[in-house]
């Protein structure tokens, strides 16, 4: 190895700003740069997520993320007060996510009623994402009746905001009859995704087959469709 004059070793160089597991520059001062904040926040919930699906919700500790994370304990809870608080931030960094790639690879434009099913496709095969699979059923099974993180409203989840939005378009375009498009949204919800998701949570290994999901859906979707686009029978009409 090279010398310096003094025939000391030449200090060994830094690493690089955004290498995995450095903290990043620094602004004058001391403090973080906001790209490098954001940088760790965004290891933060990296390692939760994996942390959470690999061992659970009570199993994982504040002080398990800082050690995975080679960040202070202090600064884990600087950013998120609890627990509960870090597995929320979680999962709507999760869903923010999801909504972006859903909305992606839903069509723009064209049938209300063709996007609406391409968004309910599309939906299913994210929710059986093993690491989503994984954090649902710590959600469902530990999180949530901890009362760690709250159920969110169906007003004011995301899915079930765009699945409104898209219904009530097909509603305007006479494709499906009138209704509350939320409840509507609701029963669209389970019957393409929740119950496939609940079965996977389970242990069911036939969903993992690609053929058996198209199949699964093709058929919750038609049973939807019959009875959303019924149009409902007046009393006149029936004692007729």
């Amino acid at each position: 190895m090279a010398t310096t004059r003094q025939g000391q070793r030449p200090a060994p160089a830094s690493p690089p700003i955004n290498a995995p597991g450095t903290p990043g520059r620094k602004a004058a001062g001391g403090r973080p740069t906001r790209a490098a904040a954001l940088q760790l926040e965004q290891r933060i919930l990296d390692v939760a997520a994996a942390l959470f699906a690999s061992q659970g919700y009570a199993a994982t500790t504040m002080e398990q993320v800082a050690d995975a994370c080679k960040a202070g304990k202090d600064t884990i809870y600087r950013r998120y007060a609890s627990k509960g608080a870090l597995f929320g931030a979680l999962m709507d960094r999760l869903r923010t996510e999801i909504i972006a790639e859903l909305g992606a690879c839903t069509p723009p434009s064209g049938p209300p009623l063709a996007r609406l099913r391409e968004f309910a496709r599309a939906l299913l095969e994210v929710n059986l994402r093993p690491q989503l699979v994984a954090l649902n059923r710590v959600a469902l099974g530990e999180a949530v009746p901890a009362k760690g993180v709250p159920p969110p409203s169906s007003t004011d989840d995301p899915f079930m905001q765009r699945l409104a939005t898209l219904i009530q378009a097909a509603q305007a375009d006479d494709a499906l009859a009138e209704g509350d498009p939320f409840f509507i949204a609701e029963q669209l919800l389970y019957a393409t995704s929740i119950r496939p998701l609940v079965a996977t949570m389970l242990g069911d290994a036939q969903f993992a087959d690609p053929a058996h999901r198209q199949s699964y859906f093709d058929q919750a979707w038609q049973l939807f469709f019959d009875g959303a686009s019924q149009r409902p029978v007046s009393r006149a009409t029936t004692r007729s």
